[in-house]
């Protein structure tokens, strides 16, 4: 049967579809003799209700049920001999002036877009590279003595120095008024390493114990305390104890307390290295994949569906909600969290997903099996019982599929890098695992 379908908008179509009363009726009435064999109701045995009863209580909600399971069905066929590929779910209204003994409904949804992707030949990626340097490993080495250290009093006439743990009681004022968050006692905290706004740390450097002093300090126009953000406050700081750090030494010992196979100094650089280029090599891999896809985006030609990108809102506002709830903050149901917010990042999603799926299905660039096999052996390898991770992402399809996910990713990154302009940066390796901006 040829299908009518209606172009509203650029995506938007509209389709008529048409049932027999009769067809519903005689669902209808086959689901109540059904329910009329189990239905529980006071003065009855069980499976001895009369029908004309059962039908009295239930018979409203039994229609409501099979109408929209034969429209559902009505407008799947309609959709599939009409070859329409179908964005989210179709808004269904029932519609007047139906023939006799028909009922009529409009069923006004989305198709997904033709996505044209240009050339990509004329796209230009920046491709990032890093080297894992004696340096970055030191810098490692001293993070993991840090990790150990242990700490002994100084003496009464030593002063704090940088990297002491220092113990003090502190009150600050505005305005000579107290404020939240402001006073504390047998307050603990390491000279040098951020913990402290700089202001504060360099009032407590060279003070001994016993000593008091009083200074201003000028909260951040970003301080995470709205409160007093942009404020100037004096504070008092006494410091009661002082302590001194002591690292230990990289030796065999400090080895195989790390639980390195090869307990030597070499073994345990060899092994620090070995993570590190690991580590180097998925941020590399972040990094040129976002390039990439930037690339890619940018040469795509298509409309967005609405309703996929409101689903793509819906589903970042409840991600948010389900953020704050988890950090404890009350009442989140109620909270007002503005859609607008999200729209850039849902759209630049739902458009980069369109565009990827596209790629793939022209180039055939979908993950085989081996290459999901050899992906997860590669994140398993980082563990302590690599067989028990492998096992662990195959025994359940969620995990397997966003796997799958990745490799796509990483053949659509290496397909747009085949074919696209790659100007190759060499990046330290502090840059590239500092915070992007």
């Amino acid at each position: 049967m040829a299908v009518n379908v209606e172009t509203l908008d650029k995506l938007e179509r509209k389709i008529t579809l048409t049932l027999p009363v009769g067809e519903i009726q005689s669902e209808v009435d086959s689901r109540l003799k059904r329910l009329a064999r189990t239905v529980k109701m006071d003065g009855f045995r069980p499976g001895k209700v009369p029908l004309s009863v059962v039908a009295q209580r239930y018979g409203y909600s039994v229609q409501y049920e099979v109408v929209n399971d034969k429209v559902g069905q009505a407008f799947a066929t309609a959709a599939n001999e009409a070859n329409l590929k179908v964005a989210g779910q179709p808004k269904i209204t029932e519609k007047e002036g139906a023939p006799e003994g028909q009922i009529a409904f409009d069923a006004v949804f989305e198709v997904y877009p033709e996505v044209k992707i240009a050339d990509l030949t004329g796209a230009e990626v920046e491709k990032l590279s890093a080297e894992v340097t004696d340096e970055a490993i030191d810098k490692t080495l001293d993070i993991l003595r840090k990790q150990r250290r242990t700490y002994q009093l100084r003496p009464q006439a030593e002063a704090a120095q940088e990297g002491d743990r220092v113990t003090v009681d502190f009150e600050g004022k505005i305005d000579g008024e107290p404020f939240s968050g402001g006073k504390a006692d047998d307050f603990q905290f390491s000279i040098g390493e951020g913990q402290m706004l700089k202001e504060f740390e360099d009032a407590v450097r060279g003070m001994k114990v016993g000593e008091s002093k009083t200074f201003p300090l000028a909260f951040p126009e970003d301080y995470h305390g709205k409160d007093v953000a942009g404020k100037t406050a004096d504070f008092m700081v006494t410091v009661k104890k002082i302590e001194a750090a002591h690292l230990p030494e990289v030796n065999e010992a400090f080895a195989k307390s790390l639980g390195i196979a090869d307990a030597t100094v070499e073994g345990l650089r060899a092994d620090i290295r070995k993570n590190l280029e690991r580590e180097v090599k998925f941020r590399l891999l972040s990094r040129n994949k976002q390039a990439a896809m930037d690339a890619l985006v940018a040469k795509a030609e298509l409309d967005l569906p609405k309703s996929i990108v409101q689903s793509e809102i819906d589903r970042m506002v409840e991600g948010a909600r389900a953020d704050l709830k988890q950090r404890g903050l009350k009442d989140v149901d109620k909270l007002p969290i503005p859609e607008e917010t999200f729209r850039p990042q849902a759209e630049r999603r739902v458009r980069l997903g369109l565009v990827v799926a596209e790629l793939v299905r022209a180039n055939d660039l979908g993950a085989k099996p081996e290459q999901i096999k050899a992906h997860i052996e590669e994140l398993a390898a980082s563990y302590e019982r690599p067989a028990e991770v492998v096992r662990w992402y195959y025994g359940d399809n969620r995990r397997l599929a966003e796997v799958e996910a990745i490799v796509i990713e990483n053949n659509v990154t290496d397909y747009v890098l085949s074919k696209a302009k790659v100007n190759e940066k060499s990046v330290s390796f502090d840059e590239l695992m500092g915070p992007q901006g």
